[in-house]
Order: C-alpha cells, then sequence, then structure tokens
C-alpha cells in the first residue's frame, strides 16, 4: 500500500526509476518518450550532465542560504543573465514554482499603488480560460472554472474578460486584425465598468498553456493591451510560467508579441525541472517606487533564491545558449505542427493543431466543420493520453478547453534539444494513440 497522496486516488501511477535524455524509464524497463516535459518543464530532457554538474558544484559549496541575511554570487549571475535577455527587464525575484510566481506579482502590483499614493487600486482582471496557479490568489485571479469551482468561497471573486481565442471566438467575416482589436478592447470595458482607479492590473498568459492548450493571440492584440494599460495606469503583468524560458523559440515569449510588460513571472522550464525555481522580473521604477518608500517588498519564503535551485537555473539557460538550442525549438515545432496536420488531415476529429515553438495545441472534436465538442462525459483527452501512455508516449491532456466544460485537447512541450528521429517518434506514436477516437466514432 503507498502512503503518498497522489493526484488521483484511485490510481496507482508507474514508477519512474531513471530518465535518460527524452525518455523516462518505469520500474518494469518500458520506455516512455517525454512528449510533454511533464508540464512542459524538462525542456532539456533527464540526464544533462552540465546541470547536473552545476548542482553538484554547488550542493559541494553551499547548498542554500536564507536571502534575509545573504545573497549569494550564483543568484546575482541568475538575475544578471535574465534580465539581460528578457527586453525591458530590469529586477528580478527568485522563487520557487509558478503560483509563487504570481502571488509575489499580486502583491508587488498591490503594495507598488499603496506606496504611490494610489491604495484604491486592489483589483485584477484575467481572462476565462487562464490559469496562474493553484494557491489561492493565483486561483482568484485566474479563469480555470474546473480549478476554482472547489474553493471558490475562500477567494475573492475574480473578474475576467473573454480570452483571444481566434479558433473559437473570432466571427465569420471578421478579419483576425478587427477580431484582435474587439477582443482586447473587452479589457478597456471592463476596466470601465469596475473603475479603472480602483484597478491594479490585467493578467494575462502570452501563449495561453494548459486550460486551452497552446492558444496564441492574433496579431496586434497584446499591443491593443498593452495601450489600454498604459491609458489607464493599470500594470501588464504576463504569465509565462509555462510559455516562456525559450518554451516558443524566444526567452520571453512577449518578445514575439512587440511589446514589453511591467511584469512577466518564468517557472517550469527555467531549470529544466532538475530543481524547483521560478522568476518574477519587473521594471526598475516598480521596485524604485517602493524603495523610496517603505524599502521593504512585504513578501518572501524560505526556499526563494535557493542557491542550489538557483544554479541549476543558470545552468540551464548556459546549455540553451551554447547549444544553439532556441533555434531547434523554431524548427522542431514548426515541422511537428505540419507533419500532424498532414497527419490528422483527414481526420474529422482533429479541429485544430496550433502553438508557438515547441509549445503545440491539439484540440479535438466531434464534427471539424461544426467544431462541435465530445460530449464531457467522454473525457477524450484522457482517453488519448492513456493511448499515448501505452504507446510510450508521454503527453498533457486536459478537458473544458472552450468554456470549463466542454472541449478536449492535447498539449504536446517536448524537450529544446529533441532529434529529428525522435521528432518522427513522438509524431508517430501520438498518430497512433489519436485512432483511440475513430475506432469509436
Amino acid at each position: 500500500m503507498s502512503h503518498t497522496i497522489h493526484r488521483n486516488l484511485n490510481y496507482q501511477p508507474p514508477r519512474a526509476v531513471r530518465g535518460e535524455g527524452p525518455y523516462i524509464i518505469d520500474a518494469s524497463g518500458k520506455r516512455y518518450l517525454d512528449g510533454c516535459g511533464g508540464a512542459a518543464v524538462s525542456c532539456l530532457g533527464h540526464n544533462h550532465p552540465a546541470v547536473i554538474e552545476a548542482i553538484e558544484k554547488q550542493i559541494s559549496q553551499l547548498p542554500y542560504a536564507h536571502t534575509s541575511f545573504f545573497t549569494t554570487e550564483i543568484m546575482e549571475a541568475l538575475a544578471e543573465t535574465l534580465t539581460n535577455n528578457a527586453p525591458g527587464m530590469d529586477k528580478v525575484l527568485l522563487l520557487s514554482g509558478g503560483s509563487e510566481t504570481i502571488e509575489a506579482a499580486l502583491k508587488l502590483s498591490r503594495q507598488y499603488f499603496v506606496e504611490a499614493d494610489e491604495a484604491e487600486r486592489h483589483l485584477f482582471i484575467a481572462r476565462r480560460q487562464s490559469y496562474h496557479g493553484n494557491t489561492l490568489g493565483a486561483l482568484a485571479v485566474g479563469g480555470n472554472e474546473w480549478r476554482r469551482k472547489n474553493f471558490a468561497p475562500l477567494m475573492v471573486p475574480g473578474n475576467h474578460i473573454s480570452p483571444c481565442f481566434e479558433y473559437h471566438e473570432k466571427q465569420a467575416g471578421e478579419s483576425p486584425e478587427d477580431y484582435g482589436r474587439r477582443a482586447a478592447d473587452e479589457l478597456e470595458e471592463k476596466l470601465q465598468e469596475l473603475g479603472a482607479h480602483k484597478v491594479a492590473a490585467f493578467v494575462a498568459e502570452t501563449v495561453v498553456g494548459a486550460t486551452a492548450g497552446a492558444v496564441t493571440a492574433v496579431s496586434g492584440y497584446f499591443r491593443r493591451i498593452r495601450e489600454i494599460c498604459d491609458q489607464y495606469g493599470v500594470h501588464l503583468i504576463l504569465d509565462e510560467v509555462m510559455c516562456g524560458a525559450g518554451r516558443t523559440g524566444t526567452l520571453m515569449a512577449y518578445e514575439q508579441e512587440g511589446i514589453v510588460p511591467d511584469m512577466v513571472t518564468m517557472a517550469k522550464g527555467l531549470a529544466a525541472g532538475y530543481q524547483p525555481v521560478g522568476a518574477l522580473l519587473c521594471k526598475q521604477h516598480i521596485t524604485d517606487a517602493i524603495k523610496a518608500g517603505s524599502g521593504f517588498f512585504q513578501h518572501g519564503h524560505t526556499f526563494m533564491g535557493h542557491a542550489t535551485a538557483v544554479a541549476a537555473s543558470l545552468a540551464t539557460q548556459r546549455v540553451i545558449r551554447e547549444e544553439g538550442l532556441l533555434q531547434n525549438v523554431v524548427e522542431r515545432g514548426k515541422t511537428i505542427r505540419e507533419r500532424l496536420r498532414d497527419a490528422f488531415a483527414d481526420n474529422e476529429n482533429v479541429g485544430d493543431v496550433r502553438g508557438r515553438g515547441l509549445f503545440i495545441g491539439v484540440e479535438f472534436v466531434c464534427d471539424r466543420a461544426s467544431k462541435k465538442p465530445f460530449d464531457p462525459a467522454r473525457k477524450v483527452h484522457n482517453q488519448v493520453q492513456k493511448a499515448a501512455l501505452d504507446e510510450g508516449l508521454m503527453c498533457y491532456g486536459m478537458g473544458g478547453t472552450i468554456d470549463g466544460r466542454f472541449g478536449d485537447h492535447i498539449l504536446l512541450a517536448p524537450p529544446y534539444n529533441l532529434s529529428e528521429a525522435q521528432e518522427t517518434e513522438l509524431v508517430e506514436k501520438f498518430t497512433k494513440a489519436s485512432a483511440v477516437l475513430s475506432r469509436q466514432t
């Protein structure tokens, strides 16, 4: 009997015993190609020697020092690396994961306005079908209804606008640019409804991850969002916990949107899963306001800036740069999407193949022409995910793609150093796994 509280209490998962590059091997010896990086985490596979060496070196020198007493050379080096490669960002707070980074961003935004004599600003706006973390503050601001439902009585009610989801929301005859403008203008309407002087920030995933499956915004959407935030003095906080750290082909996904946020959060691929780490990056004027006021950011965690975790992250960033992996992300992502579209060209149950870089979503539908979703009771995403595991492929399935109840998708987020042969293996195994739906319809 297991004494572990597993995520599904009615299921005992296979026991992983070893990692070899993009593969995980279980206790029976079965090999699984990690086509999703767990949850878009393992961007260098599972045993990169440079990252392991960096961890071992840091542990032998100084595994941990509490940040209320010390800074460390490794922490300063990572902060410099991140700000040098994140356009417009000047300051970094290093944490232990994605939910922590969002909590920190919400608190930093609120404290900024308190110290800037705009204490009325306490509300946050996000988008429906967004996910920003599992802590109560992150859940409260997010728009993932399934994750929020049981805990709603414990949270401040959220304020949400529509997502920028072209596949489902763009109207017939509407250009992508017009649709993007319409979707973005909902933010201005919500600000006017709530009272812009009461709103601290708008929070959005630059590329929507788990909740909707690698959904990119149409061109111009985020530029209009930036204009609205500037007009009303509202912070723009971009959540790149899942889509950042090179996952879309640039270190920061926002680089491809032609804007600079006020804050951005990172985690998951930041240390490739070798250690738990997250980062909140912000513009300097935000910390300057606090420095000139109380001088103290009223927030902290015991393990923030953890030296060993930071060493793993710094090594990960060096490997990505020195091995030229972002180019591989762009090229492999493009060919995987093309090959999946070709493979599913005549499959009425695959409605959309989308994404950017090695952040790829496949949405399943009952009928391609109408985009009608499957009955949620069928849990199509679970069926495909299980069939893929049987084939020896890990992929990330989620339901409620459209509105929190209807819709099924699979998220693919393989390692940045995926080879051509492994790309072929991924496409073939995923195509075979998806056939489970054709056999039932």
